[in-house]
């Protein structure tokens, strides 16, 4: 959460001298450059600079050695520590430092963080995957190691037959997804899975109570039954060698293509060599030769660098000049291909009898792969949930962009994705139409966190469809397209590397490992502000892509003297408010959509339970000093009869006694109405009412405010917020 104590005031000097200044800890970028006509003026490259390695090395170590600086001024606790883990620096010197945390030493999962600094130092803005200090009660675990391995194969669900083996021991973390960080453990498993027969899944547990926190798979992969292809005739980098030639790329990062010679997916380097011969002419275009997938691979992964360092500037998977292994030939029958960020490297399967045994190494796959080391290395989305789903789209969304960077005749640009894999339907998924692979999910719902990731990517992939080319049929690549929407809305897009170009700041600047994509939407506004203006028809029609996928609504139009086409009648779509209440998503199952927050309040975590589907707000249970708002302005109050506001209030607290220590308040227009606290805790949910008559015909601003002093711990978890 954003805390009192954030906004204390900075120190003196420059990052670049050593330390830090504090000017506000609320995520917004520093102003941009205009031009004359007062218009943001775009920034190349997503309006990053070119850093030699020698340069970002530099920048990572200057940030760790104001780590501790930066954490006081963010109000972290005394346990915490700042790891920085990346900088990025705009054209005009604002800085962008992502930072990972631990507490005590431990590992905090969801801890990450990305501070903005102006060209001075000077902190302008935060983006935190969990808001303020880390408490928990202590560090020594109930459970053992072993006792959380146990636990961690019975909650398994990914994979069949579940294990544990010597490798896969269970690691003491601090688990900060929710919104009160617990000590667990995060284990790892073996199993039967959709990777094959040695699939490997994280779980993490309580460690306390051995309950289930989250858990998710650890191989990032492309699925199906598909087929991987050959690219045809073309020019690959190798090295040249005492005795003939290697396939290893000196031109990106020294990248080596191995065969893995079928070695199991348990330890796919087993019996890996690399590709080396006497002649430098690899493969023969079929799959007779073992070298016409490893010319694939290693094609698609140069493209796939170029197209990240000449679009971004960015100079390989971290950013560090250093290509990622790759091994051909894993296992066998095998429709799968993965990135594995604990070898830093990537595995293709040679497919199955399902697919003619073809190798999965098409050009969209090893864009698809390289970018979720790109993920990995900057926001690290977490592989569950929607932030799973938004990995998944990443990769998605940069595969596609690599295969029209690649501007191969045999494979060209289009939106579906592994349409060479020689799939039954044609394609694996479509990105302008999700739904069309039965599974994928094309509109945000309250339960697109609960769907597989492969499939809650869908809705990435079609917000990012609809930002690049619009609305309407249309043919690209060969390919038929037809950019429908989940609001019968009708709009043009902002082309594809305008598109891309947005969503690479986003992830690169402004999300964190726990971003939904409530979060993604805020991100990528706010990286079409930074790139084009916060008056822009871009940012604006990047706001009309995610209402067009049920994800908030759209931003007024900034020229409303050419407007943007939209049918007379749209048809309503989730996030109209339903008839009779003027209040919208009162039970906020739409997610954070007509609200704003001072922090993380509007959740689906499984720590609390929500009293209707599977959203609530939950606000305060820090157990310290804290203030929090949650509110929504321009309501209507009815003009007629006896208005009233009524919701469900459920408190849980740690005091004791009939007097009030936390507090939260219903506040319309400034004036409290209502106050409920610690004294009137429940067992469940009870209904609670508000007299509005004195604001009968108005148009207000509701907030609920929350406040919680030094000592012990309140909760209050809000539900079905209706006014009528």
């Amino acid at each position: 959460m954003n805390r009192k104590n954030a906004l204390a005031a900075g120190v003196a000097a420059a990052l670049a001298l050593g330390s830090v200044t504090m000017l506000a800890t609320q995520s917004t970028a520093a102003p941009r450059p205009t031009a004359a006509d007062g218009s943001s003026v775009a920034q190349p490259g997503a309006g990053f600079k070119a850093m030699t390695a020698d340069a970002r090395g530099e920048a990572i170590r200057t940030a760790g050695r104001n780590a501790a600086a930066t954490a006081r001024e963010l109000g972290l606790g005394p346990d915490e520590r700042l790891v920085a883990k990346d900088v990025l620096i705009d054209a005009d010197g604002t800085r962008h430092v992502r930072y990972d945390r631990t507490y005590r030493g431990l590992p905090v999962i969801g801890g990450d963080l990305v501070v903005h600094l102006a060209g001075n130092g000077t902190i302008t803005g935060s983006d935190l995957a969990h808001q303020g200090a880390i408490r928990i009660a202590g560090t020594t675990p109930k459970l053992t190691a072993a006792d959380a391995s146990a636990k961690a194969v019975k909650h398994a669900k990914h994979v069949k037959k579940a294990k544990t083996g010597s490798k896969d021991s269970s690691t003491l973390v601090v688990y900060a997804v929710g919104k009160i960080p617990v000590l667990a453990y995060r284990s790892t498993v073996t199993g039967e899975g959709e990777t094959g027969p040695t699939s490997r899944q994280a779980v993490i547990v309580d460690a306390t109570s051995g309950a289930a926190l989250d858990q998710y798979e650890l191989h990032q992969s492309v699925t199906g039954t598909g087929n991987g292809v050959t690219v045809g005739q073309v020019s690959i980098e190798t090295t040249q060698t005492s005795s003939g030639y290697t396939l290893t790329d000196p031109a990106h990062g020294g990248t080596i293509i191995y065969d893995s010679y079928n070695s199991p997916q348990s330890n796919p380097k087993q019996n890996a060599r690399a590709f080396s011969k006497t002649t430098n002419s690899w493969g023969n275009g079929t799959t007779s030769s073992r070298e016409s997938a490893a010319v694939d691979a290693s094609y698609g992964l140069a493209k796939t660098w170029d197209y990240y360092k000449d679009s971004f500037n960015r100079s390989g998977i971290r950013n560090d000049g250093r290509g990622a292994p790759a091994y051909v030939h894993m296992d066998t029958n095998v429709l799968n291909a993965f990135y594995d960020d604990n070898c830093f490297c990537m595995f293709f399967g040679d497919g199955s009898s399902q697919n003619g045994n073809t190798p999965v190494t098409a050009l969209d796959v090893a864009g698809h792969e390289m970018s979720h080391g790109v993920t990995s290395a900057t926001a690290n989305l977490t592989y569950s949930g929607e932030s799973g789903g938004l990995n998944e789209a990443t990769s998605d969304i940069f595969g596609t962009m690599v295969e029209f960077y690649a501007n191969n005749a045999g494979d060209p640009g289009d939106y579906y994705i592994g349409e060479k894999l020689n799939m039954s339907g044609g394609f694996m998924r479509r990105m302008d139409n999700p739904a069309a692979d039965g599974n994928s999910l094309s509109c945000w719902t309250s339960g697109a966190g609960s769907v597989d990731v492969h499939y809650s990517s869908g809705i990435g992939n079609h917000f990012f469809y609809l930002a690049a080319e619009g609305t309407g049929a249309k043919t690209i690549g060969g390919r038929s397209h037809n950019g429908t929407t989940c609001n019968n809305d009708t709009f043009s897009g902002i082309g594809k590397d305008k598109a891309a170009a947005v969503w690479y700041r986003a992830l690169s600047t402004y999300m964190t490992s726990t971003t939904n994509y409530a979060g993604a939407r805020t991100a990528t506004l706010q990286a079409a502000a930074d790139l084009y203006g916060a008056n822009s028809q871009e940012r604006y029609l990047v706001s009309k892509a995610w209402a067009a996928v049920s994800v908030g609504t759209a931003l007024p139009d900034p020229d409303p003297g050419t407007p943007t086409p939209s049918p007379s009648t749209p048809t309503p779509s989730p996030t109209t408010p339903p008839s009779g209440n003027a209040l919208t998503n009162g039970s906020f199952e739409q997610g954070t959509s007509g609200w704003t927050q001072s922090d993380s309040i509007i959740t689906n975590s499984s720590l609390q339970a929500a009293r209707d589907g599977s959203w609530y707000a939950w606000m305060m249970g820090y157990g310290a000093d804290a203030v929090e708002s949650l509110s929504q302005s321009n309501i209507a109050v009815p003009s007629t009869g006896t208005p009233k506001l009524t919701f469900w209030l459920k408190v849980s607290t740690q005091e004791s006694g009939s007097t009030a220590y936390d507090t939260l308040k219903v506040n319309v227009n400034g004036t409290t109405l209502a106050t409920y606290s610690n004294a009137n805790a429940s067992s469940g949910y009870v209904q609670k009412t508000v007299d509005l008559s004195a604001h009968k015909g108005q148009t207000v601003k509701l907030e609920f405010a929350g406040t919680e002093d030094t000592y012990l711990s309140t909760i209050f978890l809000l539900d079905g917020i209706t006014i009528g």
